[in-house]
């Protein structure tokens, strides 16, 4: 596919305009854990923190991706790949806006995750690993997923027959299998006051938790 007749229009209201309308930074969340780590859970409360705040937000789930714009792919590595290759670029035009992006995908491999941080830049990047025991995983999963896929029924299941990466440096890690939400959800609002991301002032973000 040629792209010469292609040219990038540059926008003349600018993501710092729309960082200063929103009054905090615009940023990529990219939470990464096993199938029942938590991932959606934990982005969603997140999320909801920084609602109150008056952040601008959205979550990309995993499933709800699946739903529409990936609904054409499997779980092969290359669908994978291409998944979080599609996820990568919708959260670069969020972050664009302005928005604080939360994502909650298994996202196994790191070569896929490091193409989104190499993508989004690593300063606008926050790898947030969702670390959870398997036997704890299995234990959440209301779907029978795991027990599906030790039986053979689904085919490259994360965890079981294909496998998970884990972050070797993430921003941050949060025991998700250990740690109340409330528990996850204050460290990293305040690793994205720490960051710079919120710009409002450190006491307002700990009395609103």
């Amino acid at each position: 596919m040629t792209t010469n007749n292609i040219i990038w229009h540059h926008a003349t209201v600018t993501r710092q305009c729309r960082e200063t309308l929103h009054r905090h930074k615009g940023a990529v969340l990219w939470f990464t854990g096993l199938s029942g780590s938590g991932k959606s859970t934990l982005a969603h409360a997140v999320e909801e923190q920084l609602y109150q705040l008056g952040c601008s937000t959205f979550v990309f789930d995993g499933d709800n991706v699946r739903h529409g714009l990936c609904n054409d792919l499997g779980f092969s590595e290359e669908d994978r790949k291409e998944n979080i290759r599609r996820i990568g670029e919708m959260t670069n035009l969020f972050l664009q806006a302005g928005t604080i992006a939360l994502t909650a995908f298994i996202s196994p491999f790191r070569k896929d995750r490091e193409r989104v941080r190499k993508l989004v830049g690593e300063k606008n990047f926050v790898e947030i690993y969702c670390r959870c025991p398997i036997h704890v995983c299995e234990k959440r999963d209301v779907k029978g997923l795991y027990r599906r896929a030790r039986a053979g029924e689904i085919k490259d299941f994360t965890g079981i027959s294909s496998p998970y990466e884990e972050p070797e440096t993430p921003e941050l890690t949060v025991e998700s299998g250990e740690k109340t939400i409330e528990a996850c959800v204050e460290k990293i609002v305040e690793m994205l006051v720490q960051r710079g991301v919120l710009t409002v002032e450190t006491s307002e973000v700990v009395s609103a938790l």
